[in-house]
């Protein structure tokens, strides 16, 4: 694809993008590249999105084709895998805009190329990476944080790109060296939430960056962790096998109600069946009553450790 127009350059989730709009969070590059892999760009869409015959009020998606209508925000449109249209509503902040660009609008990015987006934190350990996936609020970039507080890198956070090497092995692209924690994990690091940039409309999470502790190599994915809030007060820990890590991976794929609505639950399925006999899977259910970061962290590098891994922070 070329590109005539100037616009800012970036690197993330392994792709060369050019944006109409600014990404400070992402790895800005000056380069004089003709082609890039994915554009964004600015366009009226209030047509389109009237002309669209929607099965709901929000989203419409094809096998590649995605739009979606966020009141107050804009109407984004993602195509073929390589272009991602925006219409702002007005008096909508670009800090709003910027978080539904680098969370929906590349997780469908990433489907339409046939790329399994997990919904969670990736941390590269020894070469290898390891994520962390749960529902929102589940304790994933808390946990992450501990183990980049250990000395460990984080590879991605929210958005996890896996694909696939030349021998088949699943492989986690870096995404942008940019974590979101909630207030109550600052405080519970003894960090100073004043110190860092408050995400929009959500006013107890931070944008904390992590560049000298960022992973920007692809590396083999070895283990997925599921976290669990519960109201139990004990911290339990088990083993996911056989036909529920199907489940797993599809509960926990970013967006996975795009899956079905864009044709691709023979795809999905594919993908995880040439994942779950390549990795580990663990279920961590851990109680909302205290904090438990530190024997989760315990668990996964006791894990690595009992497999032959050597563990070294």
């Amino acid at each position: 694809m070329k590109l005539d127009t100037p616009f800012q350059q970036y690197r993330a989730f392994g792709f060369f993008i050019k944006s109409e709009i600014t990404l400070p969070a992402l790895d800005f590059f000056s380069s004089s590249r003709p082609f890039y892999d994915i554009s964004i760009q600015k366009m009226n869409l209030n047509d389109e999105w009237k002309r669209l015959n929607r099965t709901d009020n929000h989203f419409f998606i094809n096998e590649n084709l995605t739009v979606f209508n966020i009141p107050n925000v804009a109407i984004f449109l993602i195509q073929n895998g390589n272009e991602i249209f925006v219409s702002p509503h007005e008096g909508a902040a670009e800090d709003q805009i910027r978080l539904y660009l680098l969370g929906t609008c590349m997780g469908a990015i990433l489907i339409q190329r046939r790329i399994l987006p997990l919904h969670g934190s990736a941390i590269a350990i020894n070469g290898k990476a390891y994520a962390i996936v749960g529902d929102s609020g589940a304790g994933k970039s808390t946990t992450a944080s501990a183990l980049l507080r250990l000395g460990y890198e984080l590879i991605s956070d929210d958005v996890i790109p896996v694909s696939f090497n030349e021998q088949g092995i699943p492989m986690v692209t870096p995404a942008y060296p940019q974590q979101k924690l909630w207030q109550e994990s600052i405080d519970e690091f003894g960090m100073e939430s004043s110190n860092f940039r408050p995400i929009i409309d959500r006013e107890t999470k931070f944008a904390i960056p992590v560049s000298s502790q960022f992973c920007d190599t692809a590396l083999p994915l070895a283990g997925v962790f599921e976290l669990i809030k519960t109201e139990d007060e004990t911290l339990t820990f088990s083993s996911v096998t056989g036909l529920e890590r199907f489940h797993l991976l599809f509960q926990h794929t970013y967006r996975n109600f795009f899956i079905p609505r864009a044709g691709l639950m023979e795809w999905h399925f594919q993908t995880s069946a040439k994942m779950v006999n390549k990795m580990s899977f663990y279920r961590i259910q851990r109680p909302t009553s205290y904090f438990t970061t530190d024997k989760i962290t315990d668990f996964i590098l006791t894990n690595m450790e009992r497999k032959g891994e050597v563990v070294n922070g």
